[in-house]
């Protein structure tokens, strides 16, 4: 699939076949052999763009700039907890820019934050929209992690603390794409001469560098949070078992003591007491015996617990 784009009145706007900006989707072999044939981009580029675990970096070919991009994929209950990243091919020529993309997702979806009057500042559009995308799921990230905490304390499964490592390797995953994609603004920052960025653009990916470098940071602190408390959440989750099965202990002993008497007397103690005939005394007086019996000995064994 190929979405076409271009700038207007400093603008992205969707355009017709032929635009100067054109995103291929999950390209289909003619596709794959337009852009390797017509537009000699190099295969291996290419194949990178569609990699999910290349690594971002920056390469100059004879007549176009390389730009691989690490992002967030769109998160789905199907993903269980799990955010993934993938990487995207930015391909710069003269007059023409191509975005490469394995899965369909909104590449410019954001707030404009400054007027685009070239190409290369579609680029750093990109780079801005990619950094806001994962501040965006590093929030939602922390606000399950909160939500699973809440939940181990009172839980005796090991269901949400799994959730929890799943969220710790969704941050590993996210450490890895920002440091690669801070890689890659300062190679363009180091290139601006070459690839003729001017001083304001410049400024603008020195802005990128900074929101890059807080959202690892951010992301380090989630990282570090969840690792730091894993153990102990682990204890609290073994913890709360053996609270359960202490109570379910008490229990059992609560009613196997006035099930052994019942055993052995029999229901018909109390009825050669009050005689045959006031059965209808005896039953009653019998089971509330056992009741009271039964309540007295998990209180003393709960008492027992305390010390």
């Amino acid at each position: 699939m190929v979405r076409t784009y271009a700038i207007e009145n400093g603008k992205l706007v969707e355009a017709t076949a032929g635009g100067p900006i054109q995103v291929f989707v999950a390209p289909t072999e003619a596709e794959s052999r337009e852009l390797t044939e017509t537009l000699r981009i190099d295969p291996h580029n290419l194949q990178s763009a569609l990699d999910p675990d290349e690594q971002g970096r920056v390469e100059f070919e004879e007549d176009h700039l390389v730009v691989i991009l690490r992002r967030p994929c769109n998160y789905t209950s199907a993903d269980n907890f799990l955010f993934r990243t993938m990487s995207t091919g930015v391909f710069l020529f003269r007059e023409r820019l191509v975005i490469v993309l394995a899965k369909d997702i909104a590449v410019f979806e954001g707030k404009h934050t400054f007027r685009l009057n070239s190409l290369a500042d579609v680029v750093l559009k990109l780079l801005r929209v990619t950094i806001n995308h994962f501040m965006g799921h590093l929030k939602v990230i922390n606000m399950l992690s909160e939500a699973l905490e809440s939940k181990v304390s009172h839980s005796t499964e090991n269901k949400h603390l799994l959730n929890m490592f799943t969220l710790e390797k969704s941050l590993v995953y996210f450490l890895n794409a920002l440091n690669d994609n801070g890689t890659v603004v300062a190679k363009l920052k180091n290139s601006a001469a070459k690839i003729g960025y001017s001083g304001e653009q410049v400024e603008l990916l020195d802005d990128i560098a900074i929101d890059n470098a807080q959202c690892l940071t951010l992301a380090q602190t989630y990282s570090n949070i969840l690792s730091s408390l894993m153990d102990a959440r682990a204890s609290l989750v073994g913890n709360n078992l053996n609270v359960m099965m202490k109570n379910l202990n008490a229990i059992v002993i609560a009613i196997a003591v006035p099930s052994f008497f019942a055993g052995v007397g029999g229901m018909s103690e109390f009825s050669m007491m009050t005689g045959p005939e006031r059965w209808f005394i005896a039953y009653p007086i019998f089971l509330l015996s056992m009741i009271g019996l039964g309540t007295l000995t998990y209180w003393i064994v709960k008492r027992f617990e305390k010390h």
